[in-house]
């Protein structure tokens, strides 16, 4: 019989988070839904249990170092262990009406410094925390969510604190791989492209369905899978 494996969503409450956290816990995944406000985690996992699912919800704040250890040993306590970490905790904080803000001439550096504690340091933490008994155990799939926006290939104008803080997410996708090595242990980075959650607007071409596809297929990677790679539509694509 096949191991029941356990996992662990950041920012697990809406949009593409609460999608993944659906999608693991209809494969049978022991999932944990990560939230910021308790209450709200707690309302997100009534709409699983309603088709008959299970999720555990954990108050989580990943610019908190005392919560997130509070949060994963309660996730240890409940499942055993944690083998599925998805870093999907996020801010956009460079909007206007018409979204065009955020460039380097302008941009507050405490809007930069608090964008990088929750899209960069968040999972560095998360990763610090949780990594040590992935490696206790030999098996781990960590998935960091990026963005198009952070792509050193394609890079442009405006949103330079978020722009910044996924480049970085990328470079620590990149160290964490090689640090781990080749083995059972994945750390993977993906763009899920525009995608409609209060974050990308109602105006995005894709649906939180299509932007959370790689994510699942990350997390749930054979074990001759990838490690330290960039992916969007399970694709690679450049830095």
């Amino acid at each position: 019989m096949a191991e029941t494996r356990t996992a662990l969503v950041t920012g697990g409450n809406r949009g593409i988070g609460f999608e993944v956290a659906q999608q693991l816990a209809r494969m049978g995944i022991l999932t944990a839904i990560g939230s910021r406000s308790l209450a709200k985690g707690e309302e997100a996992a009534m709409q699983l249990v309603t088709e008959g699912l299970e999720p555990v919800v954990v108050q989580l704040d990943v610019t908190s170092d005392e919560s997130v250890r509070a949060a994963i040993n309660k996730v240890n306590h409940l499942f055993g262990r944690i083998d599925i970490l998805v870093n999907n905790a996020g801010i956009l904080l460079e909007r206007s009406s018409n979204n065009t803000i955020g460039s380097v001439v302008d941009v507050p550096i405490e809007k930069v410094l608090e964008t990088f504690d929750v899209n960069t340091l968040g999972p560095l933490r998360m990763i610090q925390a949780i990594l040590p008994s992935m490696l206790e155990v030999g098996y781990g799939r960590i998935v960091n969510l990026s963005s198009g926006l952070g792509q050193l290939s394609e890079m442009g104008a405006g949103h330079t604190a978020y722009r910044l803080s996924k480049a970085a997410l990328n470079a620590l996708t990149r160290t964490a791989a090689a640090d781990i090595g080749l083995g059972n242990i994945k750390v993977n980075t993906m763009c899920p492209g525009w995608v409609r959650t209060d974050m990308g607007g109602q105006d995005a071409a894709r649906t939180v369905s299509e932007g959370a596809e790689t994510v699942i297929w990350l997390a749930t990677l054979p074990e001759d899978g990838p490690t330290g790679g960039y992916f969007r539509d399970r694709k690679p694509i450049a830095w």
